[in-house]
């Protein structure tokens, strides 16, 4: 029934394009996609549309093989109506650690030229230091610099806090404030209280942006409106709920019978759905699978899905699975032992990663990854409160933590950029420049991708992982291992869900097949006849002068002839972990042992990927190493021989 006294105007930010896909696809739609439907969405009415930054710009390069800056020009040609928006990882950008000021400059410069309006900022830690950089260029290009508020629940973040956090943004001259609720955990009563209070304290608009993951998102944006939020984050609802954002449709019935006036036209809303309501069984393949709608865990640990689902992959990995109420525990003594962090990219993966390695070890830090101490030592930014000053030895030793903003350590990255590039001609222009600082491997694949000539181009990763998910022999192997193992549901549908992994690549010798390829999310696994080849993303650690481009290669895993003979050697020192072994820091550094070496008790003998972590393994007691009993690169399981050794007296 029509309200006839609206006299509020409520502002929709649509996120179908950007958070929606990225939320429920892993990131696949096409910028075709985008393109044969954004003329339509542009006549919908909206605030602002969320178009790119997050994972897209990575997932354009990575696997469809597309130049996000096109899409984005693209989409600016057609939409020219709606402003467009997108999100920012402050001084990450759209990468997974700290950048030069100079690149964080030049990439805003560049994206606002090309057609963004409204940049959204964000820091996982709320470190306002991460911000500055990243609004100041927002604003010297003229353009909307949104601030955000990182959601999450903890002893320390308290409403009086989430203020302070703002008033350091407004200082620094931002034009809204976004209430990030990045695992659906605002609550109604919460999102007015904390609305509220900003408003109290403010005097910009604020927005909501939630997840329907835990099924309160709804009730959180009416109670958030009525408490002064002019603005929320809404997708087509064939695109919405799940893991995603609330559906517009939900929202224009809830607050029509309101005096907020949404005004959308509603026939262009049923066009855009019923395309996406189509595209769907093409581009989710399967991802929402047996997923449940909503995700009542969330309300009792406060861990998001995907992190519970990565936890019970990584403990499968270790063999370990009956200890996940053990892990849901520990993580809640991690976080707190590293200053409540949100549980955000890239800490969710920090604490995660550190309370698996505490439970499986049997012992807390035992085994700390690299990622932990850069979070410790505060390359990632200040900690939501203090790290206690013991808890800080324990994990750095005599080495003290910085006091400043991590990115001052780092020096300005485009004078040059292109140096590292064997072959001049693959650069085009720019923006090529750019998308190689942010992702130098990625960025060149794709360079010598697109360097062929159109009707010779190799398939793109993203096709390949579409043919691999409808042939004739995918279907059978997944048939052959689920009938084997009837709990491994699905394996190869789940990007961000690694169970049944090391139960498919245990049971792929039994299948008579040439070959088998595993894509989930950033890891890809070949397995062929003799043979496998690990090919990972692990989540990189915040940049810093040491640390720049210098990510662990994987070469080509060679199964160790010397594992069957481990026996031969009375001592031996063993993997805590499954995990991939690697000799050195990178493909240019000194192996850290050989045969010969003598060691002392502590002295780092190799690294360990494991959990998309590296994870530095030390010498137990004084020894001589006699033999390498593994490859670099080679996929390794719990308990198996690395090296021989002899005990020093």
């Amino acid at each position: 029934m029509e309200n006839n006294n609206k006299n509020k105007t409520l502002r929709i930010t649509d996120t179908t394009l950007r958070d929606a896909h990225q939320s429920l696809w892993a990131t696949r739609m096409r910028t075709d996609d985008i393109i044969d439907i954004i003329d339509t969405i542009d006549t919908v009415g909206y605030y602002s549309l969320e178009v790119w930054g997050g994972a897209t710009f990575d997932v354009c390069l990575r696997f469809l093989r597309e130049n996000p800056w096109e899409r984005l020009r693209l989409i600016k040609a057609k939409a020219i109506k709606t402003p467009l928006q997108m999100l920012m990882r402050g001084q990450n950008i759209v990468g997974y650690k700290n950048y030069s000021d100079d690149l964080v400059e030049r990439f805003v410069g560049t994206a606002h030229d090309n057609g963004i309006d409204i940049f959204r900022i964000f820091d996982a830690l709320n470190d306002h230091r991460n911000v500055r950089s990243a609004i100041e260029a927002v604003k010297k290009n003229g353009a909307h610099a949104q601030g955000t508020l990182s959601y999450t629940i903890s002893p320390v973040h308290t409403i009086e806090k989430y203020v302070d956090d703002a008033k350091a943004q407004v200082e620094m001259g931002i034009d809204s404030l976004c209430i990030k609720d990045m695992a659906g955990l605002l609550s109604p009563t919460m999102a007015n209280n904390l609305v509220t209070a900003l408003n109290k304290h403010l005097n910009i608009p604020i927005q909501i942006h939630s997840h329907a993951t835990s099924g309160m998102a709804c009730s959180a944006y009416l109670d958030g409106v009525r408490a002064g939020a002019g603005a929320i984050d809404c997708a087509v609802s064939s695109m919405a709920g799940f893991s995603s954002q609330p559906p517009v449709e939900t929202m224009l019935a809830i607050f029509d019978e309101t005096e907020f006036d949404i005004n959308l036209n509603m026939e262009a809303l049923r066009t855009v759905n019923k395309y996406f309501l189509d595209l769907g069984p093409k581009r989710s393949l399967g991802r929402r699978g047996n997923d449940p709608i909503i995700d009542s865990e969330i309300l009792v640990h406060q861990i998001p899905g995907g992190m519970i689902s990565n936890f019970r992959s990584q403990l499968e990995q270790q063999g370990a699975l009956d200890k996940l109420p053990e892990v849901l525990v520990e993580v809640s003594r991690v976080r707190k032992d590293l200053g409540y962090p949100p549980l955000v990219t890239p800490t969710s993966q920090i604490v995660g990663t550190q309370a698996v390695m505490n439970i499986i070890c049997e012992e807390r830090y035992k085994i700390v990854p690299q990622e932990v101490k850069s979070y410790v030592k505060g390359l990632y930014g200040k900690s939501p409160v203090a790290i206690e000053a013991a808890f800080i030895k324990k994990i750095l030793g005599e080495e003290k933590p910085i006091d400043y903003r991590p990115a001052d350590d780092l020096e300005d990255t485009l004078p040059t950029a292109g140096e590292s590039i064997s072959d001049p001609t693959l650069i085009t222009n720019e923006e090529d420049i750019l998308s190689y600082c942010l992702f130098p491997e990625v960025a060149l694949e794709f360079f010598k991708w697109r360097a062929f000539p159109e009707n010779e181009r190799p398939k793109t990763p993203a096709d390949i992982e579409l043919e691999e998910l409808n042939t004739p022999e995918m279907v059978e192997s997944e048939a052959a291992v689920n009938k084997q193992n009837p709990e491994v549901l699905n394996p190869i549908l789940h990007p961000d869900d690694y169970s049944g992994m090391s139960t498919l690549i245990e049971k792929a010798s039994n299948l008579q097949l040439n070959e088998l390829t595993l894509n989930k999310g950033d890891f890809n696994l070949t397995l062929r006849s003799g043979a496998i080849s690990p090919v990972t993303n692990s989540s990189p650690s915040p940049l810093s002068k040491t640390t720049e481009n210098k990510a662990i290669e994987a070469p080509k895993a060679e199964v160790s002839t010397e594992k069957t003979n481990a026996n031969n050697y009375p001592n031996t020192i063993d993997s805590i972990m499954a995990g991939t072994f690697y000799h050195a820091t990178g493909v240019d550094a000194a192996p850290f042992v050989s045969e010969g070496s003598v060691l002392e008790e502590g002295d780092i003998i190799c690294i360990i990927e494991a959990m998309k972590l590296f994870n530095e393994i030390a010498a137990p007691s004084n020894c001589k190493i006699v033999k390498v009993l593994v490859s670099n690169g080679e996929l390794i399981t719990k308990g198996q021989p690395l090296m021989a050794i002899e005990y020093s007296s």
